[in-house]
């Protein structure tokens, strides 16, 4: 009769740990990003080296307090590719990184996916917005756009 308590409780426990879990990595830290705010200002770097603010709207994101890779932002701009590839620099080695289920404009695996294709262009918006971490923009053709932040190479060694 005592080993079915202890089992119970080993498995009550690893049923409440695990939804901790999941609710931590999902929901707990991340916040929306209001459009009017200076962090929903998306910049680019242009092939001077100068950062500028990037024409945007309808801009929706996420951010958390709790790692710079946490950055998520989908938004439409009615910049051409063939303007910003003349203007801006380009981002090698794009990695889009998964965001929560529910925020649900952000989709990584397609966004990565179109980058490896050529479907999408990938922009360098800002080199270490905070250290060793770098916010990419890509670009599609019709003008839908996503940011992220992720390592670069001075994080990585």
């Amino acid at each position: 009769m005592n080993g079915k308590i202890v089992a119970g409780g080993i498995v009550i426990t690893a049923l409440a740990a695990g939804a901790a879990i999941y609710y931590l990595q999902e929901y707990a830290y991340y916040a929306p990003i209001e459009p009017a705010s200076a962090e929903a200002v998306i910049r680019l770097t242009d092939l001077s080296g100068a950062v500028e603010p990037m024409l945007a709207d309808g801009f929706e994101g996420i951010d958390a307090e709790s790692s710079p890779l946490r950055f998520r932002g989908c938004f439409h701009t009615p910049m051409t590719l063939a303007m910003l590839s003349e203007t801006y620099v380009t981002y090698e080695g794009p990695t889009p990184l998964i965001a929560p289920n529910w925020f649900s404009c952000f989709d990584a695996n397609r966004i990565g996916e179109d980058l490896e294709t050529g479907a999408a262009l990938a922009f360098l918006s800002e080199k270490n917005i905070h250290p060793g971490v770098d916010r990419v923009v890509a670009v599609y053709p019709d003008g839908r756009a996503y940011a992220w932040q992720q390592l670069n190479e001075s994080a990585e060694k």
